[in-house]
């Protein structure tokens, strides 16, 4: 009975002993030595080594696991088929742990990338979610084919069962070759401010599978469509120079000395440029005027904002120094005067 314990414990013992000492050692390379080049690949210039070793950081105890399970086996007494079906589901836990680990890589470098270039294509959810779909896909292929499952038949029922499903699907596929488009060609790239021909304005959020979504200023969100997005006639305040012309229209009376009134509005519009954030400081306010009115001469200030919001305070600090300023300067601004006639006829 001794004898059986012993050799009880000799056959499932060591393969245990193997196995713990395989986790710690796992654990003891990630705490100290990974943790170790890590830090050191933060010094480095190039940030596409930490994209790295923050991916495989979560799967190495899992790989060191792995190796000791595979190292165990080996002492255990087992039939030559159940060896063979341990081994294939050791690999087959591998090739599936490392195709995660190469998805968040290759995510990672993706955002890196296009941060590098400065462009927003991968961090919206379509590209970021077709990038993980292409490697996990490619990754269970090779498990499959690890296993021992031929994929041959099953990439062919794909392909028939493929151009079923996109018939079906055709609205859906449409949006998302739509929202490709639109990320490609650099139409609207999330964070721009757009306005549709539908009269839709607002902040591009994010580009999904099927629709993108607006946040209008006044915080309401909107779905649209990605296909209507493509074939939309739209506005985009940011694209290119994202600045614009602000117009505030004025008027005076026609006993006023206008080029007394040009130099005052001038005066003014410089100091609203200096004070407020949303005006563009290298660009002076152009003053012009520009119509004989039925009560005053009207003339138009020109500013330029950095950006399309940025009119309103604009707008409001130079309405409200005009008004004070004209009365200091006893300029006077007229209201629409009507004088009507009327005749009593006798009979």
């Amino acid at each position: 009975m001794k004898d059986i314990i012993i050799d009880n414990i000799m056959t499932w013992g060591i393969p245990a002993g193997i196995i713990f000492i395989g986790i710690i050692a796992g654990w003891l390379f990630k705490r100290f030595i990974h943790q170790r080049l890590k830090k050191m690949t933060e010094k480095t210039e190039w940030k596409g080594d930490d994209v790295i070793f923050e991916a495989i950081e979560s799967h190495i105890v899992l790989w060191f696991f792995l190796a000791a399970m595979n190292i165990a086996s080996s002492s255990l007494s087992l039939s030559e088929d159940y060896s063979n079906y341990l081994s294939k589901i050791i690999l087959a836990i591998l090739i599936l742990s490392v195709t995660l680990a190469i998805s968040r890589m290759g995510v990672g470098l993706l955002n890196f990338w296009a941060d590098k270039q400065g462009t927003d294509l991968p961090s919206t959810t379509i590209f970021v979610n077709l990038a993980r779909i292409i490697i996990i896909a490619v990754g269970v292929l090779v498990i499959l084919q690890t296993l021992g499952i031929s994929i041959t038949p099953l990439l062919t029922a794909l392909g028939v069962g493929g151009l079923a499903v996109s018939l079906a699907l055709k609205d859906t596929l449409s949006d998302f070759f739509a929202g490709l488009h639109i990320l490609l060609s650099q139409k609207v790239k999330p964070g721009d401010f757009v306005e549709m021909d539908s009269g839709h304005m607002g902040y591009v959020q994010n580009i999904t599978w099927r629709h993108t979504t607006l946040m209008e200023r006044t915080n309401n969100i909107v779905t649209i469509p990605n296909a209507k997005i493509s074939a939309a006639i739209m506005k985009n305040y940011d694209q290119g120079d994202p600045s614009f012309s602000v117009r505030i229209a004025v008027g005076v009376s026609y006993d006023s000395d206008l080029e007394r009134v040009v130099k005052v509005t001038e005066e003014v519009s410089e100091g609203v440029i200096k004070d407020v954030d949303g005006a563009k400081k290298n660009e002076p306010a152009i003053v012009r005027c520009y119509e004989f009115a039925d009560s005053s001469v009207n003339l138009k200030v020109y500013f330029r904002g950095l950006k399309y919001g940025d009119h309103h305070p604009i707008i409001d600090t130079f309405i409200r120094r005009i008004h004070k300023r004209y009365k200091q300067e006893g300029i006077n601004i007229p209201f629409p005067i009507r004088t009507l006639i009327h005749k009593n006829e006798q009979s």
